[in-house]
């Protein structure tokens, strides 16, 4: 029996969902992603539901061809075809490889509607090279996991129906179908880690272990496996100390863990937010100079897109520029209902039946600044007036937060505190037409 019959359409119809509506392979014109294609344009009962799509890097000088290329293989399956065009030009200091696979990915990402799948052509090899490469990075159980058949991806889900199939298999169907596809050169070029592994390294190891890629695969399976249960666990740690309002972790409880338990916790918190792993390092800095500073401290760490941050026994994770932006004062026309603000804020007036009186916004000059360290405001119901400090203070309102909160002055007076308060001066109640104010703030990374 030839390793090709180990091939068949049921790789593919076993990984697909009953639902599913459209299956869009992505199709870079090499043989692995070719012989999907070939593969999956076989099953007739999903034939009329294939889109090939050829993501454009704009990195490679036969790029254009190489779209053509595809294009006519589509046309000659009668399979539909989109060139999907990004922009994978590196920043100074970022690896060409991730950079490429992560507007790969947010490309793909923008065209899958609900019960939409989309097919990747990462085979046994492909397997084995990404648990090598994550091995000698330091990684966890997650980590070693490799890569998964099926995994939720944006509107859709993503699935590798060939990630068990060897190479030569592959191989062997694409000679046996009369396939052509195209040669990337630079997966000649041992400056990529993944390239200097497959071309240096492997064939060397498989001299004398044949079934590398086989056992490598069912380790990671196993990774796999036992990761799923420390995620379920890391899960109910985390809906234990995690306030959902404002996606913050409990420092007491936290510090009331095991060390491998707080760091379960904080690497669950970080897969949440659906940012990268936090190294050793970072979860040492984390827990030792954020976590376990003292009360009086305002510690900060800083890692990729992220910050975290404490306050009263919390920590909080926010988007590396929060607040980063200079703050304006800007005049607001009473006869727009919205008003955007730096760093993506906006507040807006509603109706009410008591607080700002419709007609005094109406014939007021209305202007929204920002906190200079001295303002003060008297409220409904108390006595005297009241610093903006210890406003924030009483509502537990972040030190970082309270430079951004936007002060809504009418006719040059402090009249309301974004949604927050509205000054005793012009708070009407038992009135019909009233107005208050809705605002939309800079928020922490969501979960």
């Amino acid at each position: 029996m030839s390793v090709y019959s180990m091939l068949t359409p049921d790789n593919v119809i076993s990984v697909l969902p009953p639902q599913a509506e459209r299956i869009i392979i992505a199709y870079s014109g090499g043989i692995d992603s070719h012989v999907l294609l070939h593969l999956s344009n076989s099953v007739t009962q999903i034939r009329s539901k294939l889109m090939a799509v050829y993501v454009h890097h704009g990195l490679q000088i036969g790029a254009d061809s190489w779209a053509l290329h595809c294009e006519t293989v589509c046309l000659a399956l009668d399979v539909k075809f989109q060139c999907l065009k990004v922009n994978a030009q590196k920043a100074v200091g970022q690896s060409p490889e991730e950079v490429a696979r992560n507007v790969r990915y947010q490309g793909l990402k923008k065209i899958l509607a609900k019960n939409d799948v989309l097919l990747l052509a990462q085979h046994r090899e492909d397997q084995m090279e990404t648990v090598l490469l994550q091995l000698f990075r330091g990684a966890g159980v997650q980590g070693l996991s490799g890569m998964p058949v099926s995994v939720a991806f944006g509107q859709g889900i993503m699935c590798r129906p060939l990630l068990d199939v060897p190479k030569q298999t592959i191989k062997d169907y694409a000679t046996e179908n009369g396939l052509c596809w195209i040669e990337d050169p630079s997966n000649d070029s041992d400056d990529f880690d993944r390239n200097f592994l497959r071309n240096q390294i492997l064939p060397q190891l498989k001299k004398r272990w044949p079934a590398l890629d086989k056992t490598v695969s069912r380790s990671a399976r196993h990774c796999a496996s036992t990761n799923a249960i420390t995620q379920n666990l890391a899960q109910q740690l985390l809906n234990n100390l995690c306030d959902k309002t404002d996606q913050t972790l409990c420092i007491t409880q936290l510090l009331e863990l095991d060390v491998n338990k707080q760091h379960l916790v904080v690497r669950q918190w970080f897969s949440k937010q659906q940012l990268r792993m936090p190294s050793e390092i970072m979860l040492h800095r984390i827990l030792n100079e954020v976590a376990l500073a003292k009360t009086c401290r305002n510690p900060m760490v800083q890692g990729r897109g992220y910050c975290i941050r404490r306050y009263r026994k919390k920590l909080y994770c926010l988007k590396e520029d929060h607040n980063n932006f200079e703050m304006h004062e800007k005049s607001w026309s009473s006869d727009l209902n919205q008003l955007k603000l730096d760093g993506e804020q906006q507040i807006s007036v509603v109706d009410a039946s008591e607080g700002i009186l419709k007609t005094l916004w109406n014939n007021s000059e209305v202007s929204v600044r920002f906190r200079q360290g001295s303002e003060k405001i008297r409220l409904p119901g108390r006595n005297g007036s009241h610093t903006l400090k210890n406003l924030f203070q009483e509502k537990k309102i972040p030190p970082w937060e309270r430079n951004s909160i936007p002060l809504i002055y009418l006719n040059g007076s402090l009249a309301a505190v974004a949604d927050l308060w509205i000054s005793a001066d012009f708070y009407s109640t038992g009135a019909v037409d009233c107005v208050q104010f809705n605002w939309l703030k800079s928020s922490s990374i969501d979960f």
